[in-house]
């Protein structure tokens, strides 16, 4: 492929676990046919097999030069190989196999120069991949994440205590509150609500374009400080917000083209068709919604790593996702699973302790109509803090590791991988029984 200059480039599609010209069972020397059968003069020279050969049961491989033969093996032909256990052919515990391994064997472990193998990649080694991550360069990390969260949510607290009307939640719970009322209400909540995803969103993308960068050297088994991803980062910082709201921009219209049949039969004044028509085509829309997100969710690492554009990177994501839809999908489903009960389990011990301490009390939290001041803002705001540095680089790991295995899988990315890391001979070695 052509398409992707930067980070890395791809490689050739990866091999099915043979070289080409690498010898398969047929190929190695075996007993020709049985004795009663004619057949042409071996081909080769000197070969060991004779024309008699024993009855099943008492095969014997035939003895190199300087090579003593082994001991018979016992009477049937499912005894094990001498040595017990992993004897036999193949070098282990009996003769050795061609290449040094075979037979019962497998190809050697891959390389590992950081946080994964460099090979395609299985769940648990890319949620393992993730939090080694954060484990191992957890300065940087959690500095980054930290600090992201400490921002976001001071901007959110003053937005949210100065600036943003909470009497909306009070309005909406009201029976006696008037169409108008309610309408304005909820006007306000949606405002509100769209304001503090807006500030999180801007949070959120700084983190996971520096967090994207720590990843990829922790791949490599590289250090990297606050700073230099910083430096890194910075340049693809607007980029990647653009490409962020405009993924935002493509799931809206998708819902809004979805439902808008049925909001015009409804406004035509067929109430009951119109609402059974939205609630229909608002099902199908968040399908569609869901299926171009997951098709589009590698969009934000090709556009970081590869210094992609925003519709070249969306392309790219499109193309690495093509055929693994499911498998993306479940994956970034369970981090995101993962993600939210860890936040949930550090979160709601701080609303519950800021409920209690101002406002109506828990009571008022758990019906939604409790109203809260200053201390309920700050308490529940270093929750919010502490979840966020814990899940922040889960999240955007997982979605680097996936995009990374891949291009492992697709384009052989490993291979370029191992070079990037210094790892000798890597991808060079003969295949077994070459």
């Amino acid at each position: 492929m052509k398409d992707t200059p930067g980070w890395a480039s791809p490689g050739s599609a990866p091999s099915d676990g043979q070289e080409p010209g690498a010898s398969g069972p047929a190929d190695r020397p075996g007993p020709g046919r049985p004795a009663d059968q004619p057949g042409p003069e071996p081909a080769e020279p000197g070969s060991q097999w004779s024309r008699e050969q024993p009855p099943a049961g008492q095969w014997s491989a035939p003895a190199g030069p300087g090579q003593a033969p082994p001991p018979p093996p016992g009477p049937g032909w499912g005894t094990p190989p001498p040595g017990g256990p992993g004897g036999g052919y193949g070098g282990h515990g009996g003769w050795p196999g061609p290449g040094g391994y075979g037979g019962w064997g497998g190809p050697p472990p891959a390389a590992k120069p950081g946080v994964i193998p460099l090979r395609p990649l299985g769940v648990g080694e890319i949620l393992d991949g993730a939090v080694s991550t954060m484990r191992t360069h957890w300065r940087t990390v959690l500095g980054i994440a930290l600090t992201v969260a400490v921002v976001t949510e001071i901007i959110v607290v003053l937005l949210q205590g100065l600036v943003l009307d909470d009497s909306s939640t009070e309005i909406l719970n009201d029976p006696s509150a008037t169409l108008d009322e309610l309408g304005r209400a909820m006007g306000d909540a949606m405002l509100n609500s769209g304001v503090v995803y807006l500030i999180s969103l801007i949070g959120t993308v700084a983190a996971t374009a520096l967090l994207t960068t720590v990843t990829s050297r922790a791949v490599l088994g590289r250090q990297v400080t606050t700073g230099e991803a910083w430096r890194d980062a910075r340049p693809r910082v607007l980029t990647l917000f653009g490409l962020i709201v405009l993924l935002l921009l493509i799931a809206v219209a998708v819902v809004a083209v979805g439902t808008l049949p049925g909001i015009l039969v409804a406004v035509a004044g067929n109430g009951e068709a119109g609402a059974g028509l939205i609630a229909l085509g608002g099902l199908c829309a968040v399908v569609v919604a869901l299926w171009l997100m997951v098709r589009l969710s590698l969009a934000s690492p090709a556009l970081m790593l590869e210094k992609q554009g925003i519709f070249k990177a969306m392309s790219r994501s499109a193309k690495l996702v093509r055929g693994s839809w499911w498998r993306v999908f479940g994956i970034q489903l369970l981090a995101t699973i993962i993600a939210n009960i860890v936040a949930a389990i550090v979160v709601i011990p701080f609303s519950v302790l800021g409920a209690a301490l101002e406002g109506d009390g828990i009571s008022g939290l758990v019906e939604g109509t409790g109203s809260y001041g200053w201390t309920y803002l700050v308490i529940a705001g270093i929750g919010s803090v502490i979840g966020s540095t814990i899940t922040l680089p889960i999240t955007a790991g997982v979605t680097v590791l996936l995009y990374i295995d891949q291009r492992i899988r697709r384009e052989a990315l490993d291979l370029e991988l191992a070079r990037a890391a210094g790892v000798q001979g890597y991808g060079t070695d003969p295949a077994p029984g070459s």
